[in-house]
């Protein structure tokens, strides 16, 4: 029987197959699926700023989530030569006048620290669904590596 799996806002979580990991409300954050389909495992990080700080949850940044994300999967079986990413999220969710203000571009700065962290592990992205002014909610089937989209307007589809 397939588990499901909610990972909230700066949270993240490892499966085996089969497993269905989700989060929710991703406006300006961005959900990163990592899996290996060799080891039958994958795992959901759902960030909410592109770099840390002093603060201690490490899983509230890309830049320290993504290297966690792939430790906790080479624990459960991955190997990292085999990982691939599919992301999502990263929108602009805020109309605030000006794009290159802290708050206007935070979806794309999170977009750019994960491709940034992805690339320093060099993990490729196969498929993504980013930017735009819109939210969403990932589906992330550890079995198949499907990721499903849903929007803030109900529209549905997988990459």
């Amino acid at each position: 029987m397939e588990k499901s799996i909610i990972v909230g806002i700066s949270d993240m979580a490892v499966a085996r197959t089969p497993a269905v990991v989700a989060t929710y409300a991703l406006g300006s954050c961005v959900g990163i699926c990592l899996f290996d389909q060799v080891a039958h495992v994958g795992g959901l990080s759902h960030i909410l700023l592109p770099k840390r700080n002093n603060n201690d949850n490490y899983m509230k940044f890309a830049d320290s989530a993504i290297p966690l994300l792939v430790q906790k999967l080479e624990q459960i079986g991955a190997h990292r030569l085999r990982l691939r990413a599919k992301i999502a999220g990263g929108a602009q969710m805020f109309n605030v006048g000006r794009s290159d203000s802290a708050l206007g571009n935070i979806g794309q700065r999170n977009i750019e620290s994960v491709k940034g962290a992805l690339q320093t592990e060099k993990i490729r992205i196969y498929a993504e669904d980013t930017g735009k002014d819109f939210g969403r909610s990932i589906f992330f089937d550890v079995n198949t590596g499907v990721l499903k989209i849903k929007t803030a307007f109900n529209k549905t589809y997988d990459i």
